[in-house]
């Protein structure tokens, strides 16, 4: 993806932004971490690749904006530790061992003093400690978590999904492989994960990713395998996630094989959506309705092959699609799920990190 190879969508005018584009390397043909720019006037250009990581598959960015950090999701995985240029441009700081294999997610605690690593294929959890300048130290604490699914191909052991952490600081964990969220006290003197609420989901229905409604009391957990999100009370003062009912994310009448990949929550807590690979469609759900109960009220097309992952623009009036195999990424108006242009072309998009250019200079 070169800055020659400039594509462009409409989108609203809503100041400008950035979005940093994750991908894979090895099978998709990206160079490493894209940059895309939001104009004040509206429109999305990909400006070129920024960091040559191998297969960025996830990205986050430090609570102060000024580092960026993106899993290299290898057998021997790595986490990688990017400073943020006034440009938007990267400048690789230090990597260090993720710790185990297929690092697929991680997220940065809100103290800004941690970063947290989901590796998929090992099934752990790792703690890196963050130093000065966003350089990443030694792991404090590796968790091995256990369990298995009914399902023979994805759940013959853990596959962590996604590490993320509550408005209190306390760190959840989504297990995929054995059908189970673990819910984390943390100690910010040692970094080490302490305790462990298990909150087991049914089983084989692969629990993926997990948002909170702003509220902080209600969570959504989007079920790969099961096309399905389980809705949860969760009170924030003791860390209990409560499944309350599940929905699918797929119209009655599909019989074919589906994947669901990633849920966001609206802003303003009036949506949850979930997006859907192999019926590749957007699933919107009213999280705001009179009693407070999740409802599915429409399921849009996604505009692109297989919408692997799904991101708000910083002021939440943009919801972008990336299309993994049909190479690229798709914008739609939040309110009404209105396409905005055509599609822009991207190698390989699997991770949208927004970022307001203000934060990220």
């Amino acid at each position: 993806m070169d800055a020659a190879d400039e594509s462009e969508v409409l989108m609203p005018d809503n100041g400008a932004y950035r979005v940093y584009l994750g991908a894979y390397t090895a099978e998709g043909g990206a160079a490493g971490i894209g940059l895309a720019e939001a104009s004040p006037a509206g429109s999305l250009h990909v400006t070129g690749h920024v960091a040559e990581v191998a297969d960025p598959s996830f990205l986050a960015l430090a609570p102060d904006g000024g580092t960026l950090y993106a899993v290299s999701e290898r057998s021997e995985g790595r986490v990688v530790a990017l400073s943020v240029r006034p440009d938007g441009t990267l400048r690789e700081v230090n990597s260090q061992p993720a710790e185990g294999a297929s690092p697929c997610h991680l997220s940065v605690h809100p103290s800004g003093r941690y970063l947290l690593t989901a590796n998929y294929g090992s099934g752990n959890v790792v703690v890196h400690p963050i130093g000065e300048g966003g350089a990443l130290r030694s792991a404090t604490h590796v968790l091995q978590h256990r369990g298995t699914g009914p399902n023979p191909h994805r759940q013959e052991g853990p596959h962590l999904h996604q590490v993320l952490t509550d408005p209190a600081g306390r760190v959840l964990v989504v297990d995929l492989g054995s059908d189970a969220v673990h819910v984390h006290d943390f100690d910010t003197d040692t970094g080490h994960l302490v305790n462990d609420r298990t909150v087991g989901l049914r089983a084989g229905s692969g629990p993926r990713h997990l948002a909170f409604h702003p509220d902080g009391e209600r969570g959504y957990l989007l079920n790969e395998l099961a096309s399905s999100i389980t809705e949860f009370d969760y009170d924030s003062s003791t860390g209990v996630l409560r499944p309350l009912h599940a929905l699918s994310t797929l119209p009655p009448d599909y019989a074919r094989a589906n994947l669901a990949a990633e849920v966001v929550v609206d802003l303003r807590g009036r949506y949850v959506f979930a997006s859907n690979r192999g019926h590749d469609s957007i699933a919107v759900f009213d999280a705001d309705s009179a009693d407070g109960e999740l409802r599915l009220v429409d399921i849009r097309p996604a505009g692109v092959t297989e919408p692997r992952h799904i991101a708000l623009s910083p002021d939440g009036s943009v919801l972008l699609v990336a299309g993994q195999r049909s190479n690229d990424v798709q914008a739609f108006a939040v309110d009404d799920l209105t396409p905005l242009g055509e599609p822009v072309a991207v190698p390989s998009p699997v991770c949208l990190l927004p970022v307001q250019s203000s934060l990220a200079s």
